[in-house]
């Protein structure tokens, strides 16, 4: 008797396009009716400075001898106008971060670790805790659209004030904290009910364009006897006309937030698929200052997504003064850490991968207003590791600027980049590597 012919079964194929989580995020809003909420920032690979490298000097070029030539790192932000403009020793500050969002602990440790470096720090949504002024060196006063814990007296308090159009994460969308991190101490700084859900404005309630903003701008140097540096924060969508309007209104200093930069707490959709890559917003707000004669004199920060000192160098050769960090101070300060891996996974999650911020259960007590959760971090430690970390960074900033023959980090220019990908290449306006090619050359 023949036995059957077995035919050989292909392996099971996923869809690119309706792969594992596509169809568990199907799934959970077929069951709940609920948009996805989560922290952070996107998590799709996009085009970034991993797409970049630098020509280091070589015949054509003379670099500096490792430690023993000196390669300057400090940046003064807000001359423009500013009786007190700030001085940073190096070219790296953390953003802003509220309280409600992040403990009062972790705000404690961003401000001892920012001060140990030398660099400032971001009160962020929500008003400024004693503990953050306290330890900060030098403060940045967010004032947002909600204008939560917003006094007069912190503002003239502050070293500078930024004022906030939007931010990476969800241009033209506004801020969410959820109940569960609203305490008693949060809500009577933000004057809200205890225990309920906020969800603050996408917009500025007393202006609605550039016009309006120059007013406002005037009014706050006022407030602060035109001591304060005044910065402007947008979302980067429309990264030239956006930092060319900004200036025109009367600011200082330009803070350009990529989409890869984090959130306490915004619809996924949001994070995924609004605003452009940091890569892709540099040089067009770059070329906008340019276009006006005010770069360098109007400084511009960015941040979304910066994680190393080669990030940190690539940032300023395309023209940026000072790269900002989030996610990555948070990282520093213990979030995510593998200690709390157990932890995690009782929140149905792993170690690096946890972005349930806005439920304000994180082991690491960072993200977190439960009392208990924020006394496991040392804000003295936390501080410490910080500081480490904007060290490190530095010096490889350093690094790459010696290796290109620089005795000062802004002295990094375009004409040392060299880019991986045609995508790349046609964002950062820098040629393809061992070509002379920039892909659309010409316009932004």
């Amino acid at each position: 008797m023949n036995e059957p012919v077995r035919i050989p079964r292909t392996l099971p194929r996923f869809s690119a396009t309706f792969d594992p989580q596509t169809l568990s995020e199907i799934r959970r809003a077929a069951a709940t009716g609920i948009y996805d909420i989560r922290g952070g920032g996107t998590k799709r690979r996009v085009p970034n400075f991993d797409d970049l490298l630098f020509l280091g000097a070589s015949m054509s070029r003379y670099p500096l001898e490792g430690y023993r030539e000196k390669c300057a790192t400090s940046v003064v932000l807000g001359a423009r106008f500013a009786k007190k403009p700030i001085e940073l020793k190096i070219p790296i500050t953390i953003a802003g971060m509220s309280f409600g969002s992040l403990s009062a602990q972790a705000k404690e440790a961003l401000g001892r670790g920012a001060s140990a470096a030398g660099t400032s720090t971001t009160t962020g949504d929500g008003g400024m805790t004693q503990e953050e002024r306290g330890h900060s060196s030098i403060l940045v006063y967010q004032y947002l659209p909600s204008r939560y814990g917003m006094n007069p007296d912190d503002l003239r308090r502050a070293d500078a004030i930024e004022v906030v159009v939007g931010q990476g994460a969800k241009p033209g969308g506004g801020g969410m904290l959820l109940g569960q991190k609203i305490t008693k101490r949060v809500a009577e700084m933000r004057t809200l009910p205890e225990g309920i859900d906020q969800r603050s404005s996408c917009r500025h309630p007393d202006w609605t364009g550039p016009d309006d903003l120059e007013i406002k701008i005037e009014e706050l140097r006022e407030l602060t006897d035109w001591e304060k540096p005044i910065y402007v924060k947008v979302g980067a969508s429309r990264p030239y006309y956006d930092t060319a309007l900004a200036v025109k209104a009367g600011a200082d200093v330009i803070v350009l937030d990529g989409m890869q930069g984090g959130t306490a707490a915004t619809q996924e959709v949001f994070i995924e698929h609004v605003g452009i890559p940091l890569l892709a917003a540099i040089r067009p707000a770059v070329q906008a200052l340019q276009d006006l004669g005010m770069h360098r004199k109007v400084q511009l920060i960015v941040s979304g997504g910066i994680r190393s000192g080669a990030d940190v160098a690539k940032a300023l050769a395309l023209g940026a003064d000072v790269a900002s960090i989030g996610t990555a101070a948070l990282v520093a300060l213990g979030d995510n850490d593998p200690h709390h891996e157990l932890e995690y996974q009782a929140l149905g999650t792993t170690a690096g991968a946890y972005d349930d911020w806005h439920e304000g259960r994180d082991p690491a007590g960072i993200t977190t207003q439960d009392p208990e959760l924020a006394r496991r971090l040392d804000p003295v430690a936390a501080g410490h590791r910080l500081a480490n970390y904007l060290a490190v960074l530095t010096l490889e900033t350093q690094t790459i600027a010696r290796a290109c023959g620089k005795s000062h980090v802004h002295n990094l220019e375009p004409e040392d980049l060299v880019s991986l990908t045609v995508e790349a290449a046609a964002m950062a306006g820098v040629p393809l590597a061992g070509t002379s090619w920039i892909p659309g050359a010409g316009g932004y």
